[in-house]
């Protein structure tokens, strides 16, 4: 070795942080913010999700990143390496590590494939689907390495069809428009995925996020033990993945309410598929449980999986009294020693803050019990070292007395 500093080579504009402002960056954050960067009238100008080389004050290279001069998060981390070329061959390599991961944590091709920055690609969500894959981009520099990672996705895994699902609120963050479409071959139909032995059909086109929510894998397997031979409600029931699951799992009567007309219809479906008998109710969950508690309905397992209550720092407050409330209603339907599962998929919404409300709602019910379980997502869905923030998903498990 001969202790020289790395330089940046010819290649990609170079944008420096300010002085004294790189070290979270060498510290292994793949984030850089506005405020952390000298926005020189060059940087300024610079179209957003631009390829730069990133330097410190000194100049001394810190690798490759995703520039947008327009958000509070400038700078993405693509590669530590100043001298790496971002291209095909590059997106193709990242994705061959993350399937090889896959590989290793499942036994079919049902998963999240790419999870951001957790994966190497910061920006970037790949649901697959067996051979047909779902693509969320929520940044400017992804937007502009789709059609190279398109064809990288082409090269490693070869899919029968590609959905592009650009219509995630996140990215007018960006500046980016919302769309979606099918890139590659055909997705007009629900597709098949398999998970916990269960059938399901999920709309890529169509339904929500990328189609499926693979995060609750390891949740819906642990409460479906807990339904056998009980009464069980799944509440915002989507597609019925835990209803579906606690039915197959041997629960004695199994209802899934949901106020979509669609995901009741693809949840039948997948019940059909599987033998299984599930009874939907379309409702609004709140109102539904208010009824069902009003008639003297009780469950032996509950489970509450609600939409985001939190899409934006400005409502952590609201949110929270939804948690609290959700809590207090689906607690009032549980059965003395039934289960209760409650979960909040918003990122914002602090994990702390989280249990205190579903502590705040217990108490509202009058209720008591013990917590069995506190789980995130699946390990499909990784966390970057430097973003525990990214830890999006707060679930619980109880039994109430």
């Amino acid at each position: 070795m001969t202790g020289t500093t790395p330089t940046i080579s010819a290649g990609p504009p170079v944008v420096r942080l300010l002085k004294g402002r790189a070290r979270r960056l060498r510290a292994g954050h793949p984030w850089v913010f506005s405020n952390e960067i000298d926005m020189t009238p060059e940087a300024k100008a610079l179209p957003a999700g631009s390829l730069v080389a990133l330097a410190d004050a000194g100049g001394e290279g810190l690798g490759v990143a995703t520039f947008n001069p327009h958000s509070l998060i400038a700078a993405r981390m693509l590669s530590r390496d100043p001298a790496c070329t971002v291209d095909e061959a590059f997106l193709a390599g990242r994705l061959s590590h993350a399937l090889a991961l896959r590989g290793a944590l499942f036994g079919e091709p049902y998963y999240r494939l790419i999870h951001s920055e957790a994966d190497g690609l910061p920006g970037l969500i790949v649901d697959r689907y067996g051979d047909v894959v779902s693509v969320q981009v929520n940044t400017a520099g992804m937007e502009r390495l789709t059609e190279p990672f398109l064809a990288a996705l082409d090269a490693v895994l070869a899919p029968a069809a590609v959905v592009l699902r650009n219509d995630s609120p996140v990215r007018r963050l960006e500046g980016l428009d919302e769309y979606h479409r099918v890139v590659r071959g055909d997705a007009a139909g629900p597709v098949e995925l398999v998970e916990n032995g269960a059938r399901f059909l999920a709309d890529i086109a169509q339904g929500q996020k990328t189609g499926w929510f693979y995060d609750q894998r390891d949740n819906r397997a642990f409460m479906a033990r807990l339904a056998k031979g009980r009464r069980m409600i799944d509440l915002y029931t989507y597609a019925g993945g835990f209803a579906i699951q606690a039915a197959m799992a041997g629960a004695a009567e199994v209802v899934a309410v949901d106020r979509s007309a669609d995901s009741l219809a693809l949840a039948e479906r997948s019940a059909a598929l599987n033998g299984v008998r599930v009874q939907t109710i379309r409702a609004e969950a709140f109102a539904e449980m208010a009824r069902l508690a009003a008639a003297g309905e009780r469950f032996g397992v509950v489970v509450a999986d609600p939409p985001a209550f939190v899409k934006t720092k400005k409502d952590v407050a609201a949110g929270a009294k939804g948690y609290r409330k959700m809590t207090r209603l689906a607690a009032a339907l549980v059965e003395p020693g039934g289960f209760l599962f409650v979960a909040s998929c918003s990122h914002h919404m602090p994990a702390e803050l989280f249990a205190e409300e579903v502590a705040h709602g217990l108490a509202l019910a009058g209720r008591s019990g013990r917590i069995l379980r506190t789980a995130g997502a699946g390990p499909d869905h990784p966390i970057h070292p430097h973003l525990p923030e990214s830890a999006y998903l707060k679930a619980m498990a109880l039994q109430l007395d």
